[in-house]
C-alpha cells in the first residue's frame, strides 16, 4: 500500500472539527458523565501514585459478559486492540478486512507488516461471508459496521469462523442498537463461547463520552486473550480509565444504555424522516447505530459548504468502497437535526 492510502486510512472525524463547528463527524455521544460514572473516575485521581491494577474492572466487564476475568483483556480503546492483534498474529498468512468498515484495522495490519486483502461489500453493505476468501486466517469486520451503520445477523458473523482462522468482530457501537422488539445488543457476539477464533472488541468512549479517556476491551478464548496480553505494554490502560470500565460494567450502567438506545432510535427515526425531505439525498444503507451514511451528488463539495455554514460532516471518501459522494453524519438531538437539514438543503446545488 502506498503513502496516500495509508493517509487516507489515518484520517478520522475528528480531523473535521474546528472551533465554533457543529459537530455531526464524530461518532461519540455528547453528554456530560453521569455521577455513577464520573465520581469513580473523580475519586480515583487521589490513587494516581500506584500503577494501575485492572484485575478489579476486568472482572466486573468480565461478569458483564457472563466471562471468566480470563477472557478479558483492557485496553487504551478499541483501537489498541487492533494494533495488539496485527503484532501478536505476524503468522498471518491471509488477513482480510471487510469494507466499507473503520479504517484502523487495516492501517494496524499494514503497519506491522501484513499483505491485506480487502472485501468490499457491494451496496447496501449487508454482510455475504461467501465473499470471504476460505483461506482467509485473520478476519476482521465491524457490527454494527462504521460508517454504513449496518448491523449484521450474529448468525452470518458466526459463519465466518471456521477452525485456524481469528475473527474479529468490532463492537464499537453495540451498545446503540436495539432489536425488533426493543432487546439491546440483538447480534452481539460478546457472551458466544461456542464461536471458534472469535475476538469481540469493545469500546466504552461513544456512548458515555469517554474518548480522551481511552478505555477498550477484547473478548476471547483465554488462550487468545493471553497472546494478546504478551504484545501488549506494561500498564497499558490507566487508572481513571479503569474506574470507566468498572462502573461501566455494572447493572446500572447496563440499564442506562438500553435507555440510551431507546433515546438514540428516535433521535434516529426524526433524521431519517427529515432527510427523506431532500429528494437528491440517499441514505446508503438501512442505520441502526449512531451515525448514518448518506450519499450525494457532489458530496464533497457539499460537505465544505456545510463546514462554511457551521456544520462539521464526516468524509465518505477515505472508507474504502465509498467515494467522493459520500458523507457520514452522527445522530444528534431533534433540534440540531432539523438545524442540520436546512443548512443542507441551502447547500445542495439547484
Amino acid at each position: 500500500m502506498g503513502t496516500v492510502v495509508r493517509v487516507l486510512l489515518g484520517h478520522h472525524g475528528d480531523a473535521e472539527v474546528g472551533p465554533g463547528l457543529v459537530d455531526l463527524a464524530v461518532n461519540v455521544r455528547q453528554a456530560p458523565l453521569p455521577p455513577w460514572l464520573s465520581d469513580p473516575v473523580t475519586a480515583s485521581l487521589s490513587t494516581l501514585a500506584a500503577y494501575p491494577d485492572g484485575a478489579t474492572a476486568r472482572a466486573a466487564v468480565a461478569a458483564r459478559h457472563g466471562l471468566p476475568p480470563s477472557s478479558v483483556l483492557l485496553t487504551a480503546g478499541a483501537a489498541q486492540a487492533f494494533v495488539l492483534i496485527a503484532q501478536a498474529f505476524r503468522a498471518a498468512t491471509h488477513p482480510v478486512v471487510v469494507h466499507p468498515q473503520f479504517t484502523e484495522p487495516e492501517a494496524a495490519l499494514l503497519a506491522a507488516g501484513h499483505r491485506v486483502t480487502r472485501v468490499l461489500l457491494p451496496p447496501p453493505y449487508t454482510l455475504d461471508p461467501t465473499l470471504v476468501p476460505p483461506s482467509a486466517d485473520l478476519v476482521f469486520v465491524g457490527n454494527p459496521t462504521n460508517p454504513t451503520s449496518v448491523l449484521h445477523p450474529s448468525s452470518a458473523l458466526a459463519d465466518m469462523a471456521r477452525p485456524g482462522r481469528i475473527l474479529v468482530v468490532d463492537e464499537a457501537f453495540a451498545d446503540t442498537t436495539l432489536g425488533p422488539s426493543g432487546e439491546p445488543e440483538p447480534e452481539s457476539l460478546a457472551h458466544r463461547t461456542d464461536v471458534p477464533g472469535l475476538i469481540v472488541l469493545r469500546s466504552l468512549t461513544k456512548t458515555w463520552a469517554l474518548a480522551g479517556l481511552r478505555i477498550g476491551y477484547a473478548l476471547a478464548a483465554p488462550d487468545v486473550i493471553a497472546r494478546l496480553a504478551a504484545v501488549q505494554p506494561l500498564w497499558p490502560v490507566s487508572t481513571p480509565a479503569l474506574a470507566a470500565a468498572a462502573a461501566c460494567a455494572t447493572p446500572v450502567a447496563v440499564a442506562a444504555e438500553a435507555e440510551i438506545a431507546h433515546s438514540l432510535a428516535a433521535d434516529r427515526a426524526h433524521l431519517v424522516s427529515r432527510l427523506a425531505e431532500i429528494p437528491t439525498v440517499t441514505i446508503a444503507a438501512v442505520p441502526q447505530s449512531s451515525f448514518v451514511l448518506l450519499q450525494i451528488p457532489g458530496a464533497d463539495k457539499i460537505r465544505l459548504t456545510l463546514r462554511a455554514a457551521g456544520f462539521a460532516t464526516r468524509r465518505g471518501d477515505t472508507f474504502p468502497g465509498l467515494g467522493p459522494d459520500f458523507i457520514r453524519i452522527a445522530v444528534r438531538d431533534p433540534a440540531t437535526t432539523d438545524a442540520f437539514v436546512e443548512a443542507l438543503k441551502a447547500a445542495i446545488p439547484g
